[in-house]
Protein backbone atom coordinates (compact mmCIF):
# COMPACT_ATOMS: atom_id res chain seq x y z
CA UNK A 1 0.00 0.00 0.00
CA UNK A 2 1.25 3.54 -1.34
CA UNK A 3 1.94 6.13 1.49
CA UNK A 4 0.25 8.48 -0.41
CA UNK A 5 -2.29 10.60 0.21
CA UNK A 6 -4.63 13.11 -1.71
CA UNK A 7 -5.49 16.19 0.30
CA UNK A 8 -6.58 18.52 -2.31
CA UNK A 9 -8.73 17.96 -6.44
CA UNK A 10 -10.18 20.60 -8.61
CA UNK A 11 -10.88 20.25 -11.90
CA UNK A 12 -12.29 23.04 -14.80
CA UNK A 13 -14.87 22.59 -16.90
CA UNK A 14 -14.83 20.49 -20.02
CA UNK A 15 -15.96 21.65 -23.51
CA UNK A 16 -14.35 23.63 -26.02
CA UNK A 17 -13.10 27.16 -24.70
CA UNK A 18 -11.91 29.80 -27.67
CA UNK A 19 -9.60 31.49 -25.21
CA UNK A 20 -8.40 28.80 -23.09
CA UNK A 21 -4.83 27.65 -23.13
CA UNK A 22 -2.80 24.53 -21.56
CA UNK A 23 -1.34 26.78 -19.02
CA UNK A 24 -4.77 28.78 -18.28
CA UNK A 25 -6.25 25.89 -17.54
CA UNK A 26 -3.40 24.34 -15.66
CA UNK A 27 -3.28 26.99 -13.26
CA UNK A 28 -7.01 27.63 -12.65
CA UNK A 29 -7.27 23.64 -11.66
CA UNK A 30 -3.49 24.13 -9.52
CA UNK A 31 -5.24 26.67 -8.00
CA UNK A 32 -8.34 25.04 -7.21
CA UNK A 33 -6.45 21.79 -5.92
CA UNK A 34 -4.18 23.96 -3.43
CA UNK A 35 -7.31 25.74 -2.04
CA UNK A 36 -9.07 22.44 -1.67
CA UNK A 37 -6.30 20.99 0.24
CA UNK A 38 -5.66 24.64 2.41
CA UNK A 39 -1.87 24.76 1.89
CA UNK A 40 -0.09 27.05 -0.44
CA UNK A 41 2.16 26.81 -2.89
CA UNK A 42 5.13 27.31 -0.31
CA UNK A 43 4.86 23.87 0.33
CA UNK A 44 5.45 22.16 -3.19
CA UNK A 45 8.31 20.34 -3.61
CA UNK A 46 7.59 18.85 -7.39
CA UNK A 47 5.18 18.75 -9.78
CA UNK A 48 4.23 16.49 -12.25
CA UNK A 49 2.63 17.36 -15.53
CA UNK A 50 0.63 15.21 -17.74
CA UNK A 51 -0.46 16.49 -21.47
CA UNK A 52 -0.70 14.44 -24.22
CA UNK A 53 -1.15 16.28 -27.58
CA UNK A 54 0.90 19.51 -27.54
CA UNK A 55 3.33 18.56 -29.08
CA UNK A 56 0.93 18.04 -32.82
CA UNK A 57 -1.42 20.69 -31.48
CA UNK A 58 1.02 23.61 -31.05
CA UNK A 59 4.36 22.15 -31.68
CA UNK A 60 5.20 22.12 -27.85
CA UNK A 61 7.26 18.68 -28.25
CA UNK A 62 9.13 19.52 -24.57
CA UNK A 63 9.47 21.47 -21.57
CA UNK A 64 5.25 21.75 -22.09
CA UNK A 65 4.89 21.95 -18.08
CA UNK A 66 7.57 24.25 -17.36
CA UNK A 67 6.59 26.86 -20.60
CA UNK A 68 3.09 26.86 -19.61
CA UNK A 69 3.08 27.28 -15.59
CA UNK A 70 6.80 29.51 -15.91
CA UNK A 71 5.07 33.01 -15.42
CA UNK A 72 2.59 31.64 -12.43
CA UNK A 73 3.64 31.17 -8.91
CA UNK A 74 4.35 27.73 -9.84
CA UNK A 75 7.15 28.71 -11.93
CA UNK A 76 10.67 27.29 -10.77
CA UNK A 77 9.01 24.27 -8.97
CA UNK A 78 10.83 20.93 -10.52
CA UNK A 79 8.64 19.99 -13.13
CA UNK A 80 8.18 16.30 -14.89
CA UNK A 81 6.72 16.19 -17.97
CA UNK A 82 4.32 12.84 -18.77
CA UNK A 83 3.33 11.59 -21.86
CA UNK A 84 1.26 7.92 -22.02
CA UNK A 85 -1.27 9.06 -24.32
CA UNK A 86 -4.83 9.03 -22.57
CA UNK A 87 -3.35 7.03 -19.60
CA UNK A 88 -1.32 10.34 -18.99
CA UNK A 89 -2.78 11.19 -16.45
CA UNK A 90 -3.14 8.56 -14.43
CA UNK A 91 0.74 7.65 -15.13
CA UNK A 92 1.35 10.94 -13.26
CA UNK A 93 -0.14 10.24 -10.17
CA UNK A 94 1.68 7.25 -10.52
CA UNK A 95 4.96 8.42 -10.75
CA UNK A 96 3.83 11.15 -7.52
CA UNK A 97 2.91 8.27 -5.21
CA UNK A 98 6.89 6.39 -6.56
CA UNK A 99 8.34 10.16 -5.56
CA UNK A 100 6.13 10.15 -2.08
CA UNK A 101 6.97 6.24 -1.28
CA UNK A 102 10.80 6.84 -1.94
CA UNK A 103 10.91 9.73 0.22
CA UNK A 104 11.86 12.27 -2.35
CA UNK A 105 9.13 14.61 -1.40
CA UNK A 106 6.67 15.44 1.27
CA UNK A 107 4.24 17.21 -1.18
CA UNK A 108 3.91 17.35 -5.21
CA UNK A 109 1.50 18.16 -7.12
CA UNK A 110 -0.11 16.33 -10.08
CA UNK A 111 -1.77 18.62 -13.23
CA UNK A 112 -3.38 17.17 -16.52
CA UNK A 113 -3.86 19.78 -19.30
CA UNK A 114 -5.04 19.62 -22.56
CA UNK A 115 -6.22 22.21 -25.17
CA UNK A 116 -7.69 19.70 -28.24
CA UNK A 117 -10.02 22.43 -29.71
CA UNK A 118 -8.83 24.01 -33.04
CA UNK A 119 -9.86 26.18 -35.31
CA UNK A 120 -8.98 23.21 -38.02
CA UNK A 121 -11.55 20.90 -36.58
CA UNK A 122 -9.03 17.88 -38.60
CA UNK A 123 -5.56 19.17 -36.31
CA UNK A 124 -6.99 17.44 -32.60
CA UNK A 125 -7.67 13.98 -35.16
CA UNK A 126 -4.64 13.83 -36.82
CA UNK A 127 -3.16 14.19 -33.27
CA UNK A 128 -4.69 11.36 -31.70
CA UNK A 129 -3.97 8.70 -34.19
CA UNK A 130 -0.05 9.53 -32.60
CA UNK A 131 -1.57 7.69 -30.23
CA UNK A 132 -1.26 4.54 -32.15
CA UNK A 133 1.73 3.16 -34.31
CA UNK A 134 2.01 5.30 -37.07
CA UNK A 135 4.50 3.58 -39.07
CA UNK A 136 1.19 1.30 -39.43
CA UNK A 137 -0.73 3.54 -40.85
CA UNK A 138 -0.99 3.76 -44.46
CA UNK A 139 -1.81 7.11 -44.58
CA UNK A 140 0.55 8.87 -42.04
CA UNK A 141 -2.10 8.96 -39.39
CA UNK A 142 -4.29 11.45 -41.38
CA UNK A 143 -7.44 8.98 -41.56
CA UNK A 144 -10.05 10.80 -39.62
CA UNK A 145 -11.16 7.10 -38.23
CA UNK A 146 -7.92 5.80 -37.66
CA UNK A 147 -7.96 5.72 -33.63
CA UNK A 148 -11.62 5.19 -33.48
CA UNK A 149 -11.55 2.48 -36.12
CA UNK A 150 -9.29 0.50 -33.57
CA UNK A 151 -12.35 0.40 -30.76
CA UNK A 152 -14.54 -0.06 -33.74
CA UNK A 153 -13.23 -3.44 -34.86
CA UNK A 154 -13.48 -4.66 -31.50
CA UNK A 155 -16.55 -3.79 -30.51
CA UNK A 156 -17.92 -5.43 -34.42
CA UNK A 157 -15.42 -8.63 -32.78
CA UNK A 158 -18.17 -8.55 -30.01
CA UNK A 159 -21.14 -8.47 -31.92
CA UNK A 160 -20.45 -11.22 -34.74
CA UNK A 161 -18.53 -13.90 -31.74
CA UNK A 162 -20.67 -12.85 -28.88
CA UNK A 163 -24.18 -11.33 -30.08
CA UNK A 164 -23.97 -8.05 -28.36
CA UNK A 165 -26.05 -5.25 -30.35
CA UNK A 166 -25.38 -1.64 -31.30
CA UNK A 167 -28.36 -1.39 -28.58
CA UNK A 168 -26.06 -2.42 -26.18
CA UNK A 169 -23.38 0.18 -26.62
CA UNK A 170 -26.25 2.68 -27.00
CA UNK A 171 -27.13 2.12 -23.22
CA UNK A 172 -23.95 2.81 -22.06
CA UNK A 173 -24.42 6.81 -23.21
CA UNK A 174 -28.38 6.59 -21.91
CA UNK A 175 -26.98 5.98 -18.25
CA UNK A 176 -23.66 7.99 -18.37
CA UNK A 177 -25.69 11.22 -19.89
CA UNK A 178 -27.62 10.93 -16.97
CA UNK A 179 -25.29 10.36 -14.83
CA UNK A 180 -23.35 13.69 -16.23
CA UNK A 181 -26.99 15.78 -15.44
CA UNK A 182 -25.65 16.05 -12.47
CA UNK A 183 -21.63 16.98 -13.38
CA UNK A 184 -21.96 20.49 -13.55
CA UNK A 185 -18.12 20.58 -14.96
CA UNK A 186 -19.49 17.82 -17.74
CA UNK A 187 -19.35 18.68 -20.98
CA UNK A 188 -22.37 17.32 -22.48
CA UNK A 189 -25.64 17.34 -19.68
CA UNK A 190 -28.83 16.39 -21.63
CA UNK A 191 -30.21 12.94 -21.61
CA UNK A 192 -29.97 10.88 -24.46
CA UNK A 193 -32.52 8.26 -25.54
CA UNK A 194 -30.92 4.84 -26.78
CA UNK A 195 -33.07 5.36 -30.12
CA UNK A 196 -31.86 8.86 -30.53
CA UNK A 197 -28.25 7.48 -30.08
CA UNK A 198 -28.62 4.88 -32.58
CA UNK A 199 -30.14 7.05 -35.41
CA UNK A 200 -26.90 9.20 -34.67
CA UNK A 201 -24.41 9.96 -37.36
CA UNK A 202 -22.36 6.82 -38.01
CA UNK A 203 -18.28 7.62 -37.32
CA UNK A 204 -17.23 4.00 -37.99
CA UNK A 205 -19.60 1.53 -37.39
CA UNK A 206 -21.21 0.33 -35.01
CA UNK A 207 -20.57 3.67 -33.11
CA UNK A 208 -22.52 6.65 -33.43
CA UNK A 209 -21.25 9.95 -32.62
CA UNK A 210 -22.56 9.90 -29.02
CA UNK A 211 -20.80 6.66 -28.88
CA UNK A 212 -17.29 8.35 -28.89
CA UNK A 213 -15.89 10.64 -26.56
CA UNK A 214 -16.04 14.08 -27.77
CA UNK A 215 -12.74 16.90 -28.71
CA UNK A 216 -12.53 18.74 -26.18
CA UNK A 217 -10.36 20.82 -23.64
CA UNK A 218 -9.94 20.74 -20.17
CA UNK A 219 -7.18 20.40 -16.47
CA UNK A 220 -7.35 18.63 -13.61
CA UNK A 221 -5.36 19.02 -10.42
CA UNK A 222 -4.45 16.80 -7.20
CA UNK A 223 -2.14 17.74 -4.19
CA UNK A 224 -0.50 14.41 -2.93
CA UNK A 225 1.43 14.38 0.21
CA UNK A 226 2.89 11.41 2.56
CA UNK A 227 2.45 13.88 5.24
CA UNK A 228 -0.34 14.45 8.09
CA UNK A 229 -2.32 17.42 7.01
CA UNK A 230 -4.12 18.25 9.96
CA UNK A 231 -8.20 17.55 9.56
CA UNK A 232 -8.38 17.53 5.66
CA UNK A 233 -10.31 15.06 4.11
CA UNK A 234 -7.24 12.70 3.40
CA UNK A 235 -8.11 10.10 1.00
CA UNK A 236 -4.72 7.41 0.73
CA UNK A 237 -3.77 5.66 -2.91
CA UNK A 238 -4.27 2.26 -2.00
CA UNK A 239 -2.46 0.93 -4.96
CA UNK A 240 -1.48 2.25 -8.40
CA UNK A 241 -0.48 0.02 -11.47
CA UNK A 242 0.92 0.89 -14.51
CA UNK A 243 0.85 -2.05 -17.53
CA UNK A 244 2.35 -1.49 -21.20
CA UNK A 245 1.24 -3.48 -24.47
CA UNK A 246 4.30 -5.99 -25.67
CA UNK A 247 6.15 -8.87 -24.38
CA UNK A 248 5.00 -12.32 -23.20
CA UNK A 249 2.56 -11.25 -20.52
CA UNK A 250 -1.01 -13.11 -21.24
CA UNK A 251 -4.41 -10.98 -20.94
CA UNK A 252 -5.07 -7.90 -22.16
CA UNK A 253 -3.21 -4.27 -20.45
CA UNK A 254 -5.72 -3.93 -18.42
CA UNK A 255 -6.08 -7.26 -16.86
CA UNK A 256 -2.61 -7.20 -16.11
CA UNK A 257 -2.77 -4.01 -14.61
CA UNK A 258 -6.03 -5.22 -12.59
CA UNK A 259 -3.66 -8.02 -11.34
CA UNK A 260 -1.21 -5.89 -10.22
CA UNK A 261 -3.56 -3.94 -8.34
CA UNK A 262 -4.55 -6.58 -6.33
CA UNK A 263 -1.72 -7.91 -5.24
CA UNK A 264 -1.06 -4.55 -3.91
CA UNK A 265 -4.14 -3.35 -2.43
CA UNK A 266 -5.61 -7.00 -1.54
CA UNK A 267 -8.94 -5.90 -3.42
CA UNK A 268 -10.83 -7.18 -6.45
CA UNK A 269 -12.60 -4.33 -8.69
CA UNK A 270 -15.79 -5.64 -7.15
CA UNK A 271 -14.77 -4.94 -3.26
CA UNK A 272 -15.32 -1.49 -4.02
CA UNK A 273 -18.10 1.41 -3.56
CA UNK A 274 -17.80 3.43 -6.98
CA UNK A 275 -15.32 2.92 -10.15
CA UNK A 276 -14.58 5.06 -12.91
CA UNK A 277 -13.46 3.22 -16.17
CA UNK A 278 -11.82 5.02 -19.56
CA UNK A 279 -15.18 4.60 -22.00
CA UNK A 280 -13.29 6.45 -24.84
CA UNK A 281 -16.17 4.43 -26.74
CA UNK A 282 -19.55 3.53 -25.25
CA UNK A 283 -18.23 -0.35 -26.20
CA UNK A 284 -14.88 0.32 -24.45
CA UNK A 285 -16.81 0.72 -21.12
CA UNK A 286 -18.58 -2.50 -21.84
CA UNK A 287 -15.00 -4.09 -22.22
CA UNK A 288 -13.47 -2.82 -19.12
CA UNK A 289 -16.09 -4.39 -17.18
CA UNK A 290 -14.98 -7.82 -17.98
CA UNK A 291 -11.46 -7.14 -18.20
CA UNK A 292 -11.91 -5.84 -14.14
CA UNK A 293 -13.53 -9.18 -13.18
CA UNK A 294 -16.68 -7.69 -12.65
CA UNK A 295 -18.19 -9.76 -15.44
CA UNK A 296 -17.43 -12.81 -17.14
CA UNK A 297 -15.69 -12.82 -20.52
CA UNK A 298 -18.97 -12.00 -23.30
CA UNK A 299 -21.16 -10.80 -20.30
CA UNK A 300 -20.42 -7.04 -19.86
CA UNK A 301 -23.18 -6.20 -21.96
CA UNK A 302 -25.38 -7.46 -18.64
CA UNK A 303 -24.51 -5.36 -16.25
CA UNK A 304 -26.21 -1.92 -17.51
CA UNK A 305 -29.49 -3.82 -17.89
CA UNK A 306 -29.37 -5.43 -14.44
CA UNK A 307 -28.90 -1.75 -13.21
CA UNK A 308 -25.66 -3.23 -11.38
CA UNK A 309 -23.44 -0.07 -12.69
CA UNK A 310 -26.32 2.71 -12.68
CA UNK A 311 -26.24 5.21 -9.72
CA UNK A 312 -28.53 3.56 -7.17
CA UNK A 313 -26.93 0.33 -8.07
CA UNK A 314 -24.73 -2.08 -5.88
CA UNK A 315 -21.32 -0.59 -7.76
CA UNK A 316 -22.08 2.70 -9.96
CA UNK A 317 -19.53 3.14 -12.63
CA UNK A 318 -18.68 6.51 -14.23
CA UNK A 319 -20.72 8.57 -11.98
CA UNK A 320 -18.85 12.01 -13.64
CA UNK A 321 -20.41 10.80 -17.02
CA UNK A 322 -17.56 9.40 -18.01
CA UNK A 323 -15.27 10.06 -20.56
CA UNK A 324 -18.24 10.16 -23.30
CA UNK A 325 -20.35 12.78 -21.49
CA UNK A 326 -18.03 14.19 -19.20
CA UNK A 327 -15.48 14.92 -21.71
CA UNK A 328 -11.67 13.38 -22.55
CA UNK A 329 -9.15 16.22 -22.75
CA UNK A 330 -6.49 13.47 -23.05
CA UNK A 331 -3.55 14.23 -20.58
CA UNK A 332 -6.37 15.28 -18.07
CA UNK A 333 -8.47 12.79 -18.24
CA UNK A 334 -7.13 9.83 -15.80
CA UNK A 335 -6.70 13.23 -13.18
CA UNK A 336 -10.59 13.75 -13.47
CA UNK A 337 -11.54 10.52 -12.75
CA UNK A 338 -9.90 10.78 -9.28
CA UNK A 339 -11.13 13.87 -8.87
CA UNK A 340 -14.79 12.60 -9.06
CA UNK A 341 -13.65 9.21 -6.75
CA UNK A 342 -11.87 11.82 -4.42
CA UNK A 343 -15.61 14.04 -4.51
CA UNK A 344 -17.20 10.43 -3.88
CA UNK A 345 -15.11 9.07 -0.66
CA UNK A 346 -15.68 12.86 0.62
CA UNK A 347 -19.52 12.74 0.28
CA UNK A 348 -18.78 15.99 -1.74
CA UNK A 349 -20.39 14.81 -5.59
CA UNK A 350 -24.08 16.06 -5.08
CA UNK A 351 -27.13 14.71 -7.21
CA UNK A 352 -24.88 12.29 -8.21
CA UNK A 353 -23.36 10.99 -4.67
CA UNK A 354 -23.33 6.97 -4.30
CA UNK A 355 -25.30 6.81 -0.91
CA UNK A 356 -24.33 5.56 1.28
CA UNK A 357 -20.75 7.52 1.05
CA UNK A 358 -17.86 4.91 -0.37
CA UNK A 359 -14.95 4.13 1.25
CA UNK A 360 -13.13 2.34 -1.56
CA UNK A 361 -13.06 3.54 -5.59
CA UNK A 362 -11.42 2.45 -8.78
CA UNK A 363 -10.23 4.13 -11.55
CA UNK A 364 -9.19 2.31 -14.84
CA UNK A 365 -7.26 4.88 -17.27
CA UNK A 366 -6.21 3.55 -20.37
CA UNK A 367 -4.09 5.11 -23.39
CA UNK A 368 -3.06 4.60 -26.71
CA UNK A 369 -3.28 1.11 -29.28
CA UNK A 370 -0.67 -1.21 -29.97
CA UNK A 371 -1.34 -4.87 -31.98
CA UNK A 372 -5.23 -4.54 -31.11
CA UNK A 373 -4.68 -3.93 -27.70
CA UNK A 374 -4.13 -0.53 -25.59
CA UNK A 375 -0.74 0.60 -25.23
CA UNK A 376 -0.82 1.81 -21.51
CA UNK A 377 -2.98 1.07 -18.60
CA UNK A 378 -3.38 2.46 -15.01
CA UNK A 379 -5.47 0.82 -12.15
CA UNK A 380 -5.64 3.30 -8.95
CA UNK A 381 -7.40 2.14 -6.35
CA UNK A 382 -8.72 4.51 -3.45
CA UNK A 383 -9.89 4.72 -0.09
CA UNK A 384 -11.23 7.18 2.83
CA UNK A 385 -7.75 7.55 4.74
CA UNK A 386 -10.07 8.65 7.88
CA UNK A 387 -12.63 6.26 9.53
CA UNK A 388 -13.76 9.93 11.46
CA UNK A 389 -14.08 11.68 8.31
CA UNK A 390 -16.16 9.07 6.94
CA UNK A 391 -18.32 8.95 10.20
CA UNK A 392 -18.89 12.35 9.81
CA UNK A 393 -19.84 12.13 6.21
CA UNK A 394 -21.86 9.44 7.05
CA UNK A 395 -23.44 11.62 10.13
CA UNK A 396 -24.24 14.35 8.00
CA UNK A 397 -25.84 12.67 5.14
CA UNK A 398 -28.25 11.34 7.82
CA UNK A 399 -28.90 14.58 9.42
CA UNK A 400 -29.72 16.11 5.58
CA UNK A 401 -31.77 12.96 4.95
CA UNK A 402 -33.97 13.94 8.75
CA UNK A 403 -34.12 17.55 7.59
CA UNK A 404 -37.55 18.57 6.69
CA UNK A 405 -36.42 20.98 4.62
Amino acid sequence: MSSARIIGAATTNCGRFADATVASMAIESLDAALADAGIDVDRVEAIFFANALSGLMTGQECVRGQVALRHSRYGGIPTVNVENACASGSTALHLACMAIDAGTYETVVVVGSEKMSHPDRRRPIKALAGAADVDLLQDGGENHSVFMESYAERARGRIDRQGWTAGDFAEVVVKNRRHAVHNDRAQFRTTMTADEVLASRMITAPLTLPMCSPIGDGAAALVVTGTENGDAAAIRVRASALSAAGGPRRGSVVQRASATAREQSGLHAADVDVIEVHDATASAELEAYEHLGLAAPGEGNRLIAEGRVVLGGPLPVNTSGGLLSRGHPVGATGVMQVVELVAQLRGRAGGRQVDPAPKLALAQNAGGFVEGDNAAAVITVLECASRRAHALMSRARLEREDDPA
